[in-house]
């Protein structure tokens, strides 16, 4: 029996192992590993997420197709109207389900790296093409390019992430005006929106014009600010006129019961989780002016929870195999165009900031 022929190339996406393997295989105890790879939340779930999972009434029965309760939670947050809000299983879920809908095999969609890695892995999953604009050396998008690219290509689906990870930019708003203006369907990853600007990126985010809009989708997370990356949970706004064929095309029961209960916890106690999210851009400040008396290091200004430098006079990838195999301190690395000198370190804990300045004088 044979596979189809377009997954014998996939490239596996390059994950980060998980928390219990970097233990064993450095030798060190989970306590004396500062992991600033992956962008999660250090300072985990709230109390009272623990608490609503630890009493949750129903994980022996499935979860609500709908996520109907979820979905008022969110709507009171995102002041968007429930009909146009769909959950996932992450994000994730939701890219790869936009891509499944629209493109047919051998069609396209248009990204714009350095970005996230997901856009074209699922491009690829999905046998469609991932049409590439390089943004500039600032990280700024090259408007001119992309609509050359619309034009020649004529993809459907524009993937654009602000804050942008690796780098931590804004799209600025006639920019994202004008991407709104090309003929496709533009797609706004918004991450990291919470740790933009003030009011958790309220004032920031493209959420509430989704209704007024036929060609924008916005998708958000609980992975990072809210410290449910384990739990894999996110949402999105989309147009009215897209809905009925998601909720036909999505996996019926998509958000796991533990997953809804913890979103909607995290809801009620948005006010707290402010708290952490300002703890985080503190010391995100913080770290930003450290990192620029590192003299090796070239730290990028950032409105998210990661800090992206550029590493000169030492190799960018053996600086983090050395944070790591002699200090305990794990860091990102892209071996990818544009990034190969490049490396970026999430926000931790003041004493995971501590240890990771110490490693960095030491080399």
């Amino acid at each position: 029996m044979k596979i189809r022929a377009h997954l014998e190339a996939l490239p596996p996406y390059a994950s980060i192992e998980p928390f219990e393997v970097l233990s064993a295989r450095l030798g060190r105890e989970p306590s004396q590993i500062v992991k600033l790879d992956a962008n999660e939340n250090p300072y985990g779930i709230l109390p009272a997420v623990r608490k609503a999972l630890a009493e949750m009434d129903f994980p022996h029965i499935y979860p609500d197709p709908e996520s109907r309760a979820l979905r008022k939670s969110l709507s009171k947050f995102t002041d968007v109207d429930e009909e146009y809000l769909l959950a996932g299983s992450g994000a994730d879920e939701l890219l790869d389900l936009l891509m499944r809908v629209f493109l047919e095999p051998g069609e396209c969609i248009l990204s714009c790296p350095p970005t996230f890695g997901m856009y074209p892995f699922d491009a690829e999953l999905n046998a469609v093409r991932c049409i590439e604009v390089p943004r500039k050396a600032d990280f700024s998008l090259d408007m001119s390019s992309i609509r050359n690219a619309v034009d020649e290509f004529k993809p459907k689906l524009l993937f654009i992430a602000s804050p942008n990870n690796p780098d931590g930019s804004l799209i600025e708003p006639a920019v994202m005006d004008e991407l709104l203006s090309l003929p496709l369907l533009v797609v706004l990853d918004e991450a990291y929106i919470e740790f933009a600007g003030e009011n958790l990126g309220a004032s920031l985010s493209r959420i509430r014009e989704v209704p007024q809009r036929e060609n924008l989708v916005v998708l958000r997370t609980f992975s990072k600010w809210a410290g449910l990356a384990g739990l894999r949970v996110g949402y999105g706004a989309f147009p009215k006129w897209l809905m009925p064929i998601l909720w036909k095309s999505k996996q019926p029961y998509n958000v796991n019961v533990a997953a809804s209960v913890a979103a909607q916890s995290a809801l009620a106690n948005v006010g707290e989780l402010a708290k952490v999210v300002g703890l985080l851009k503190a010391e995100r400040t913080k770290l930003l002016v450290e990192l620029q008396n590192i003299p090796y290091l070239k730290p990028y200004s950032t409105q998210s929870n990661f800090i992206l430098c550029q590493v000169t006079g030492v190799d960018a990838a053996q600086l983090k195999t050395q944070l790591a195999e002699e200090y305990g301190v794990f860091i990102r690395y892209f071996n990818k165009p544009g990034l190969r000198d490049h490396i970026r370190i999430s926000v931790g804990r003041p004493q995971d900031t501590t240890v990771l300045l110490e490693a960095f004088r030491k080399i």
